[in-house]
């Protein structure tokens, strides 16, 4: 096919960075000879900074087709230029496009390019200055114009409007203000359009959905005002709203209509009005509706339920009333529910609790009467639950102690009464606890001794009394967060009085019989327990004859113990003999399968690869994996057992559903569930991991490998660490153990001069994931190589925003996800500097995560180079 005397369109993903296209105004002349291109590009380089020169020292002679990042067509012109990531600085002033007529595919994302933009070009994700040249109105035939992630200022010329075979224009995160030109009505090809986090001020452009194809419409953070545009009602195309943060109004009843496509809307923090419409009964892909901070009223409707696939629905700051419907149940996809700051009423239906896949459920500030419904201890999936400021009567429901993931709890400003349940201390993980303004009374239970994770707690303004637990939330906790109880109350809390000997021989005269009960039971349980050792190692000696009856039982971990054949045959039947179709994943030193073994339970099944001269090993290989067997905790991956035999050797592991943290930050349809919320507490999570390992382990493991690949999240998103060990476990004192330790792209500088791998080189590359994890990739323009090493080490802009650098797949975050956000890159920061020994400690990374520091500033103004001042 001849390609047209012109450029149409250049469109290019790398790294979910979408470049844009570039139309030199003049028609291309199949004679332009080498020896001019090769000037031009000869010339352009001579202008750039010395570090970029060298980045290009190919370019040399006058046959650029041999040149790094150059393509030439068969004529030998060049008719490609791709430079993208190559952190190239300098100006774009001196490279003469003119002499390129040939070019039809141009990518310089992700560098460092700063100045004006020239009239015949446009480019996205630079440091790009100035406003958008009227010369853009020329480009009759261009399909994309992306020049976003810029700093781009001035108003949106009129001539965009002159861009009839526009379907995509992409311009946010720049610094534009203004209003936006009436010509605009003029694109009726539009299928995409981004203008988000600018200072656009004005009405929307009446027919933006003119042409009846607009699909994507996201212009949040804005400082637009008026209606909706009237062509939105009809457009029945539309997939993906985001319009929050602006000043629209209007009555939302009327000027929404029926979008069948819609899968993503927030119209948050306006000042619309109206009532729910039935209409969004007909949105049966919606998995998002975000309408909190506006001035919506009227009830529910029962319509809801239809919107089956729905995972977010927020209606918060509102003047909702009327009662929730029971229909709600049907939304079994439901992560998180906020309906707090409104007036509804009623009691809270028990139907929420077939949300079982539900994390975060906020009924705050309402009218909600009656008691809590202990089918809430069905969600077992929540790590937030507030219910304050209601008029929730009766007791605590001791079914809450099943939230066994529960990080914030508010049942504040109640009028619940009763004791506290014991069962709240099963909640280990809880954070944040709030029981103030209630009429709780009795003793609080000693089971708050074990919630060690405690960092907030209020149980002011009730009648509590005796000892406070001895716990760090209780000892650093204000006397606010205690006073205006029963004066019987007593412990460390500064302001309260100190437990007497007689309080204390009171409750122990209290609890002595359960003691002296507990003490009969254990003595008969160790009885017992000595008799089953006995037991056991009688029918150890007779494992063989014994092994095919515990096989019909079907416990393939029981039959481990009696005998390892049995168990290495059951997972050569449920892998079909490692066949390549159970395959899940493969790694440095083993491949990965699914094998179903008992009760059709999951497991994965590491396949070791164990070298011929490293048989003599085996014995000590099965004595590092006991060792591994023995560690318990949450957020490790769990070693089950394994077989270490010259033939056949492999790992028996928990099986995590949603496979590794590097799928779902690569995955856009899992993107929608990764929020912020559940991003921290993945990163959380791996930091917890590392903690155990570094400080609580006896001797203590260092992973030598933590990389977003080795992050593997269950079906509640809740991370993981895999593969810590196995390096070791395969190779002890292998060149794998001094020369290269880790994975390109995590390791630690240090690695380049230095064998010794310690504590800080896994801190090192917990600060790359941790980072990867809000940026949604790598690093990548946020390092820099080492030209003698596989290591990294970070550079930090000083003008770069934290905005600019998230994840541009979700909107920006706000209210404590902003101040989670900041707090993970200024740990992340500390955890890269170059020098070990200004890295924190994993145990001091923890710690920084427990103190929630509000912001002193927008988060859409905080920079990196603020954030790197943690001291560990």
């Amino acid at each position: 096919m001849k390609l047209p005397p012109y450029i149409s369109i250049i469109t290019i993903t790398v790294f979910a960075l979408s470049l844009v296209p570039a139309y030199f105004g003049a028609q291309a002349s199949n004679g332009t000879a080498k020896g001019e291109e090769a000037h031009a590009l000869l010339e352009w380089k001579s202008g750039l900074d010395n570090c970029s020169q060298a980045l290009l020292s190919s370019w040399q002679g006058d046959n650029p087709c041999t040149w790094r990042g150059i393509g030439c067509d068969g004529s030998g012109s060049v008719s490609e230029l791709n430079l993208t990531n190559m952190r190239l600085q300098g100006s774009l002033s001196k490279l003469n496009f003119t002499a390129l007529s040939n070019l039809i595919s141009l990518n310089l994302s992700a560098n460092s390019f700063y100045g004006p933009i020239p009239p015949s070009i446009d480019l996205t994700s630079n440091n790009l200055s100035s406003s958008i040249p009227e010369e853009v109105g020329t480009l009759r035939h261009l399909k994309e114009l992306r020049l976003s992630e810029n700093s781009l200022n001035g108003s949106i010329p009129r001539s965009i409007g002159k861009l009839v075979n526009l379907s995509a224009l992409s311009l946010h995160y720049n610094h534009l203000s203004g209003f936006i030109p009436d010509e605009m009505n003029n694109l009726r090809t539009l299928r995409h359009i981004t203008m988000g986090e600018n200072e656009l001020v004005g009405r929307l452009p009446d027919n933006i959905c003119r042409g009846g194809l607009l699909e994507n419409f996201t212009a949040p953070n804005n400082h637009f005002n008026g209606h909706l545009p009237k062509s939105l009602k009809n457009c029945s195309t539309l997939s993906r709203i985001r319009l929050e943060g602006n000043r629209l109004t209007g009555n939302l009843t009327e000027d929404l209509g029926a979008y069948p496509n819609l899968k993503y809307i927030d119209l948050s923090f306006n000042q619309f009005h109206g009532e729910l419409s039935l209409k969004w009964g007909c949105s049966h892909k919606l998995t998002s509706l975000r309408i909190s901070s506006n001035n919506i009223s009227g009830g529910i409707h029962p319509m809801i339920g239809n919107m089956a696939q729905l995972r977010v629905l927020d209606l918060s700051s509102n003047y909702i009333t009327g009662q929730i419907p029971k229909e709600l149940r049907r939304l079994t996809s439901l992560l998180e529910l906020d309906f707090h700051d409104n007036k509804i009423s009623g009691t809270i239906p028990p139907e929420i609790g077939h949300l079982s896949t539900l994390d975060k459920l906020n009924l705050g500030g309402n009218k909600f009467g009656g008691s809590i419904p202990p089918q809430l201890g069905q969600c077992r999936s929540l790590w937030n639950l507030n219910l304050s400021n209601n008029e929730i009567r009766a007791s605590i429901p001791s079914e809450i102690g099943n939230l066994q993931f529960l990080r914030d709890l508010d049942l504040s400003h109640n009028f619940l009464a009763g004791k506290i349940p014991r069962s709240i201390g099963k909640l280990t993980t809880l954070e944040v606890l709030n029981l103030s303004q209630n009429r709780l009374s009795g003793f609080i239970p000693q089971s708050f001794n074990n919630m060690w994770e405690l960092v907030s707690v209020n149980i002011s303004h009730n009648d509590l009394e005796g000892p406070i637990p001895n716990i760090e939330a209780f000892r650093d906790a204000p006397y606010s967060a205690v006073a205006s109880n029963k004066a019987g109350l007593c412990g460390v809390v500064a302001g309260l009085k100190k437990c007497s000997e007689r309080t204390s021989s009171e409750k122990g005269n209290k609890f002595m019989i359960p003691v002296i009960l507990s003490l009969v039971s254990f003595i008969l349980l160790t009885s017992l327990f000595i008799g089953v050792i006995l037991l056991a190692c009688q029918r150890a000696k007779r494992a063989e004859q014994d092994s095919l009856e515990a096989q019909a039982q079907g416990d393939a971990f029981t039959i481990w113990g009696y005998d390892g054949k049995l168990v290495y045959e059951n997972i050569i039947k449920a892998t079909e003999g490692f066949d390549s179709k159970y395959c899940v994943g493969e790694g440095g030193y083993g491949v990965v399968y699914k094998a179903n073994l008992c009760d059709n339970q999951a497991f994965a099944v590491k396949k070791i690869h164990v070298p011929h001269d490293e048989i003599s090993g085996l014995m000590s290989l099965e004595r590092e994996a006991t060792a591994l067997a023995n560690i318990r905790h949450r957020n490790i991956v769990e070693l089950y057992g394994y077989c270490f035999h010259p033939r056949h050797s492999f790992l028996v592991y928990d099986f995590m559903e949603r496979g590794s943290l590097r799928r779902a930050l690569s995955d856009d349809e899992m993107t929608m569930e990764f929020d912020w919320a559940r991003r921290a507490s993945v990163i959380k999570g791996v930091a917890d991991a590392l903690c155990y390992m570094h400080h609580d382990c006896s001797p203590p493991w260092i992973h030598r490998d933590i990389t977003s690949n080795n992050v593997l999240l269950d079906g509640d998103y809740e991370a993981h660490v895999s593969d810590f060990g196995t390096a070791r476990l395969v190779k002890p004192d292998s060149s794998n153990w001094t020369s290269l330790v880790g994975t390109l792209g995590y390791m630690a500088p240090e690695l380049a001069y230095s064998a010794a791998v310690t504590k800080k080189c896994d801190v090192y590359s917990f600060g790359v994931v941790a980072l990867e994890v809000i940026m949604g990739r790598h690093l990548g323009d946020l390092v820099s190589s080492s030209s003698q090493s596989s290591t990294v080490s970070v550079q930090i802009n000083s003008g770069t925003l934290l905005q600019d650098v998230l994840d541009q797949r979700l909107s920006l975050p706000l209210d404590k996800d902003a101040e989670n956000v900041v707090s993970i890159t200024k740990l992340a920061l500390a955890c890269l500097r170059v020098d070990p020994h200004r890295r924190p400690t994993m145990q001091k990374v923890c710690q920084g995560f427990s103190i929630q520091v509000p912001l002193v500033k927008p988060f859409s103004d905080v920079r990196l180079s603020e954030l790197d001042g943690f001291h560990g």
